[in-house]
């Protein structure tokens, strides 16, 4: 039986990827925040889901304490045959093409980049620890329960509950989705049989936010973007390396769509 140990199990990715592991007979701990007892037992697989999303920007050193910090005392510390560390499409904002060995670019005084800096000093310090780490970069993971900050899950709740949507974001803007499934059965597989050290888990696919509003419209719901809205836009995320080894994802936002909404719609 091989056995996980998930930072960050309450999560919304920690949560999925528990279910994936227990269905597959794997034995699942998920500490709870600031219980490092676990560090004196050894593990198998380690993954560190830990992080903040959407509210980083508010909260800088939770997040260098989520991204870093806390990943530091576990590589210092515990022992484990391989850990799985979770980062972010999200450090290729100002890339010209994203794939693993890209060159990267950040700026200390863009508030929006603390996020990226912090999460390039977690994967830079795993990297160069001397201990059996690999890096996974997800893009942006969606499915049903996802946190109610994420873009997606709070446009399609605008567009249920007033069936009227105004997009900050110019209609070009366009991003990457992999649903949680698929972002979950491709982390354990980089667990068990990845050879690589680092990984873009993503979908390869970019979606626009005009395409986004055009199928909103379909379902009765006015769209409209603010005039001069800035734009949204990340290099289209290289996946050859992911889909080689693990094959191409199972889902697609655009055929998930009828179900999100229905699910949104049912909510309370």
């Amino acid at each position: 039986m091989r056995r996980a140990l998930i930072i960050g199990g309450s999560g919304f990715i920690g949560r999925h990827l528990r279910r994936l592991l227990e269905s597959l007979q794997w034995e699942v701990t998920c500490p709870a925040r600031g219980d490092l007892q676990w560090m004196q037992t050894p593990q198998d697989i380690v993954f560190y889901c830990a992080g903040l999303t959407a509210d980083f920007r508010k909260q800088p050193f939770a997040t260098v304490e989520a991204h870093v910090h806390l990943l530091q005392q576990i590589l210092q510390h515990a022992q484990f045959e391989r850990l799985v560390y979770l980062s972010s499409t999200r450090v290729y904002q100002k890339a010209a093409v994203a794939s693993e060995d890209s060159l990267l670019q950040v700026i200390s005084q863009d508030a929006s980049d603390l996020y990226n800096l912090s999460k390039l000093m977690g994967e830079s310090l795993a990297l160069h620890s001397g201990r059996p780490v690999q890096i996974a970069r997800l893009s942006n993971i969606y499915g049903k329960g996802m946190p109610p900050a994420n873009f997606l899950a709070d446009i399609l709740q605008t567009a249920v509950r007033n069936k009227h949507l105004v997009f900050q974001t110019a209609p070009f803007s366009e991003k990457d989705y992999l649903h949680v499934d698929d972002a979950c059965r491709y982390l354990m597989l980089i667990a068990v049989h990845g050879c690589e050290r680092m990984y873009n888990v993503a979908s390869g696919e970019q979606t626009s936010h005009a395409m986004l509003a055009d199928w909103l419209a379909a379902q009765h719901v006015e769209c409209e973007f603010v005039a001069g809205a800035p734009a949204q836009q990340f290099p289209p995320i290289d996946v050859s390396r992911l889909h080689a080894a693990f094959g191409s994802p199972r889902h697609r936002l655009q055929d998930d769509l009828t179900e999100l909404f229905s699910y949104y719609s049912e909510m309370p």
